[in-house]
C-alpha cells in the first residue's frame, strides 16, 4: 500500500491530530457578538432572501471577508453565486372539510397552514377525497410501503410527521428498529413526505402536526409556512410537488378523523405496522387559494483563501445567512424575525474563522467560506451550490457546518449531530479532550437535525461534513441548566420575533466550539489526509465513486 493511501485511513487522521500543532489563534467573543448584533439588528429586517436586506448582508459579509484577507470565491471572481429560485406566495386561502352533510371551515394559522411549490396559478379544490396514508413512506429496502398499491391520484393524503419507529421504538416494527428507533430517518422529514405524495400523483398532502414528533410547536409551523415558499426553478414544478402542501393542527386532525367515524390515536398505532393499508376518510376537502409564482435570484456569498501547495483541494466552512424576514406581528407587535441565534451566530463565526485563517501563513489546501442563502426555505442555497459547485466536490476534502450556535456558556460536552458517520469525529474528539470536553451522541436524533441544515446537500453527494456544537451539560448549572436554556429558546425564540441579540449572552462555549472548528480545518488544510466515511454510513458509496480523483 502506498504512503498516500495509508494516510487516508482513520488511524492516520488520529495520528495526525495528536501531532504537535501551533497554538490556535484567539477567537474573539467580542467580535462575534458585534457581528451578530449588526446582522440581526432591525436594520437588516430579518435577513429575508430577495429583499432589500439581502444587499446589506452581501455588502457586510464581502467587506468583512476582504478585511480578513480572503478573496472573492464565487464564479468569475465575484463574491456571490447566483441562486435562481421560484417564489410561491399563497393568499386568500379558504379551505373547509365536509362530512355527513356538514361543512366545517379550516381556519388558516389555527387549523391549517396552506402552501405550495407545485402550482403556478390559482388552485381550486372541490369535494376532493381525503385518505389517511400512515407515514406516507415507501421504503423498499425496509420492506415498507404505506400505499400498498392504493391509487391516491387526485386525492389529498393525510400523513403523520416523523417515521413509524418514533412513538414506540421498542415495538421493533420490522424485524428490529427499521427506521432507526427514536432517531429520525429521512423518511420522517416533511420534505420527503411532500416529495413522495407527488410521486404517487396526489392532489395534495396534509401533515398532521405533533409537537414531539416534529420537534417544534405549531407556532413554528405557522411562521415557517405562512409566508412565501421557494424552490429551485423547475420546468414543470407540478411533477415534483403537489398543488397543496399543508399542515393540520393536532386538534383539527382529531376532529376531522372523528367526523369520519375514525379514531386518530388508534390509527397512529396501526400505522406503525408494515401491514398498514391506507384508510379512506368519509370526508372531502374543498377550497380556493390564490398562488402568485415568480422567479427570484438570491445569492450565496463565497470567500476563498487559496492554498499554497494544493489549491485545488478545498476545505469548506458553511453557515446560512438568511432568516424569515418580516412576518405577522407577535403579541408585542414585533414583526421582524431577527434570527440572532439562527443563524446570526453561525454567520458571525464564519467571519471570525476567516480572520483566524487569513491573518496567518497561507494553508497548503484552500479554505472556502460559504454563507448560504435560502436555508430556511429548504436548504436551497446549499442544494444549489452542491448541484452547481464552484469547486469540485470530488476534491472537496471535508466541511464544517455552523447553525444556531451556543450562547449559554461553556459546556462539558460537544454533540455530534448525526453521529457515527465519518472519521472527522475522531479528530473532534481529540481536540475536544484538550478542552476537557467529551463527545456525546446526538441528543435528540428523533428531531432529524442531521437532515435539516446546510451540510446535508454535501453529505448526500459523499462529501464528509461535520455538524457539531456545544451540548447541554453546562459548566455552570450542569445538564439541568442546559435543558432549560434549550427549552426556553425552542418555545419562545426559535423562528419567532424574539430571536434577538442579547448583551447577556455567555459566548465562552461558542468560542470553544469555533476554536475546535478552526483546529480541525487547519489540520486538514496542512495535511494529505482525506477524511473517510464509516463503513456503515449510507453516504460512503457516493464518495467511493470518485476515489480515483483523490489519489
Amino acid at each position: 500500500m502506498s504512503l498516500r493511501l495509508m494516510l487516508t485511513t482513520a488511524s492516520a487522521l488520529t495520528l495526525l491530530a495528536t501531532a504537535t500543532v501551533a497554538a490556535p489563534p484567539e477567537i474573539s467573543a467580542e467580535r462575534i457578538s458585534m457581528d451578530v448584533k449588526v446582522l440581526s439588528s432591525d436594520a437588516y429586517e430579518g435577513r429575508g432572501i430577495n429583499t432589500r436586506a439581502e444587499a446589506k448582508v452581501i455588502d457586510y459579509l464581502s467587506k468583512s471577508f476582504a478585511e480578513a484577507g480572503f478573496k472573492p470565491g464565487g464564479p468569475n471572481g465575484q463574491w456571490t453565486q447566483e441562486v435562481k429560485l421560484r417564489q410561491f406566495t399563497v393568499s386568500d386561502a379558504t379551505l373547509s372539510v365536509s362530512a355527513n352533510g356538514k361543512s366545517t371551515p379550516l381556519v388558516q394559522g389555527v387549523d391549517v397552514v396552506t402552501s405550495t411549490r407545485g402550482a403556478l396559478g390559482n388552485v381550486s379544490l372541490k369535494d376532493t377525497p381525503l385518505i389517511f396514508a400512515g407515514y406516507g413512506v415507501t421504503a423498499t429496502e425496509r420492506g415498507w410501503d404505506d400505499f400498498k398499491g392504493v391509487d391516491v391520484k387526485g386525492k389529498i393524503i393525510v400523513v403523520l410527521i416523523n417515521d413509524p419507529d418514533f412513538y414506540a421504538p421498542e415495538a421493533k416494527t420490522f424485524g428490529g428498529q427499521s427506521f432507526g428507533g427514536k432517531a429520525m430517518t429521512y423518511y420522517g422529514r416533511w420534505t420527503y413526505k411532500y416529495e413522495e405524495a407527488a410521486r404517487h400523483g396526489a392532489a395534495g398532502v396534509l401533515i398532521v402536526h405533533d409537537d414531539a414528533a416534529a420537534s417544534y410547536g405549531w407556532t413554528t409551523v405557522k411562521n415557517s409556512w405562512s409566508g412565501p415558499q421557494f424552490d429551485i426553478v423547475r420546468p414543470d414544478p407540478a411533477k415534483q410537488f403537489t398543488a397543496l402542501e399543508g399542515w393540520l393542527s393536532a386538534d383539527a386532525a382529531k376532529k376531522l378523523f372523528a367526523a369520519s367515524g375514525l379514531d386518530l390515536d388508534q390509527l397512529k398505532v396501526a400505522a406503525r405496522s408494515k401491514d398498514f393499508k391506507p384508510v379512506p376518510l368519509t370526508a372531502t376537502l374543498s377550497g380556493d387559494y390564490k398562488v402568485a409564482a415568480s422567479e427570484v435570484v438570491t445569492h450565496n456569498v463565497i470567500a476563498r483563501l487559496e492554498g499554497s501547495k494544493y489549491p485545488n483541494e478545498t476545505i469548506v466552512y458553511g453557515g446560512h445567512w438568511d432568516h424569515l424576514g418580516i412576518g405577522a406581528p407577535d403579541a408585542n407587535g414585533d414583526k421582524i424575525f431577527n434570527g440572532a441565534v439562527d443563524n446570526g451566530t453561525g454567520t458571525a463565526s464564519l467571519l471570525e474563522l476567516a480572520r483566524a485563517f487569513g491573518h496567518r501563513k497561507a494553508p497548503e489546501r484552500s479554505i472556502v467560506m460559504i454563507a448560504f442563502t435560502a436555508e430556511e426555505s429548504g436548504l436551497l442555497g446549499s442544494e444549489y451550490y452542491a448541484s452547481n459547485p464552484v469547486y469540485p466536490l470530488e476534491t472537496t476534502v471535508a466541511g464544517i457546518n455552523m447553525d444556531a450556535l451556543d450562547v449559554y456558556g461553556a459546556s462539558k460536552n460537544i454533540v455530534v449531530v448525526g453521529n457515527g458517520q465519518s472519521s472527522l469525529e475522531d479528530d473532534l474528539a481529540i481536540f475536544a479532550k484538550a478542552q476537557n470536553r467529551v463527545l456525546t451522541p446526538d441528543e435528540k436524533p428523533e428531531a432529524g437535525y442531521f437532515f435539516r441544515s446546510d451540510h446535508f446537500p454535501f453529505v448526500k453527494r459523499g462529501v464528509p461534513m461535520l455538524y457539531a456544537k456545544g451540548g447541554k451539560d453546562l459548566v455552570k448549572g450542569g445538564h439541568e441548566a442546559g435543558v432549560a436554556a434549550e427549552a426556553e429558546y425552542r418555545t419562545k425564540r426559535y423562528h419567532q420575533a424574539d430571536d434577538e441579540w442579547s448583551a447577556d449572552w455567555d459566548l465562552t462555549g461558542l468560542v470553544q466550539d469555533v476554536t475546535l472548528y478552526y483546529q480541525i480545518g487547519a489540520k486538514l488544510a496542512n495535511s494529505r489526509v482525506w477524511p473517510q466515511w464509516r463503513a456503515t454510513s449510507e453516504f460512503k458509496g457516493a464518495r467511493d465513486k470518485s476515489n480515483e480523483k483523490r489519489k
